[in-house]
């Protein structure tokens, strides 16, 4: 009987290559890049183009947390860059139920009569126990959101700064390259909504209500000092009356504020949105504007500015996500606001302890 032949441990069995494995992952790899590419070289192209479907797949891209997402979100944006920054940029505030998704369709359909594309950035509220939002402001909208010339998309705000989403600034030159030359951005009109929308904008309107008892208790709010321009809504039937007297109230209370570096003085103005009354009274003013500063320079002055700060703001952003985002980090948080609830330690020692944590990792 013949003995089996014996095998060593060592000894390589027949199959697939490591070299050849190694090569098939590069291939796959480069592949894989390549269809990315031409994915963004697509994207890219048919946004310039105008194409609806591409600029919403875009802006979905940008928005995304997805960290896979990420690098072709930037390299969309930097290809849309050299066309973008020919847009009017305008803000509009108010504290909610002011009516600031009517005044903003009829804004939208009086431009579009002009031959305007419009794109409406409408932040909208996310809750902060389900995170959920509503997205309801294209049903708000529903004349301006069958118009072929405006573009309308709304953005859960989550937890960034002030309600306004993460990537509106972002969003703003996707629209700019896909050709549209008005953008309005609707902010949540609560909290420091206001503070971010304004360093993204050029024009920044604040919408009021007459008789809503905050006519001189506005003069203490720092947001009548970021306005350019207030109108005062529903200005109509009954309401007319204490609509001129609000008008009277903010015009005294805009002359106590010192003169903006815009040399722009605020103005005050009355509009009825829902019956479509001072629309064209609240553009002329727009467009008043615009020409003052882009005559004296403060319109560019001003947009450098604003990439400055939002160069930074997004410095801090990815820190504070990279920060919080780390395993050890969060195992460590957890335990620090323990000893913190239970008084064993202050909020900045463990703050120190984190950071040093951070540090070592």
């Amino acid at each position: 009987m013949a003995k089996a032949s014996k095998t060593s441990a060592l000894e390589e069995t027949s199959g697939v290559s490591s070299a050849a494995l190694s090569n098939a992952n590069a291939i796959k790899n480069i592949q894989e890049k390549r269809k990315l590419q031409r994915s963004t070289d697509d994207l890219v192209s048919k946004v310039i183009e105008g194409n609806i479907t591409a600029l919403s797949q875009s802006i979905t891209l940008v928005e995304s947390t997805n960290r896979s997402h990420l690098n072709q979100a930037n390299a969309i944006i930097k290809a849309c860059l050299p066309y973008a920054n020919n847009s009017v940029r305008i803000g509009i505030t108010g504290v909610p139920g002011v009516g600031k998704s009517t005044f903003i369709e009829a804004l939208g359909m009086h431009l579009t009569t002009q031959g305007k594309k419009v794109a409406v950035l409408a932040v909208d509220p996310s809750s902060t126990l389900s995170k959920g939002s509503i997205l309801g402001d294209k049903t708000r909208m529903e004349d301006l959101v069958k118009n072929e010339q405006a573009f309308i998309r709304p953005s859960p705000s989550g937890s960034s700064l002030g309600g306004v989403a993460r990537k509106t600034r972002e969003t703003i030159i996707l629209c700019e390259a896909a050709g549209f030359d008005t953008i309005i951005i609707e902010t949540v009109g609560v909290g420091q909504s206001e503070i971010a929308v304004h360093s993204m904008v050029d024009f920044f309107l604040l919408l009021k209500l007459a008789g809503a008892g905050d006519e001189l208790q506005g003069i203490k709010r720092g947001i009548i000092e970021m306005a350019d321009a207030i109108a005062i809504n529903k200005a109509d039937g009954e309401n007319k009356k204490a609509s001129k007297m609000a008008k009277s109230e903010f015009k005294r209370a805009l002359h106590l504020y010192p003169e903006k570096e815009s040399q722009w003085q605020p103005k005050v103005t009355l509009c009825s949105a829902l019956h479509r009354e001072g629309i064209a009274d609240v553009w002329e003013l727009v467009e008043t504007y615009v020409s003052n500063v882009k005559g004296n320079g403060f319109f560019e002055k001003n947009r450098k500015s604003q990439n400055k700060f939002w160069l930074l703001q997004t410095i801090e952003d990815r820190l504070k996500s990279e920060f919080f985002n780390q395993s050890e980090i969060k195992i460590a948080l957890e335990k620090q606001l323990l000893l913190v609830a239970e008084g064993k330690t202050t909020p900045f020692a463990a703050a120190e302890n984190l950071l040093k944590l951070k540090n070592s990792l």
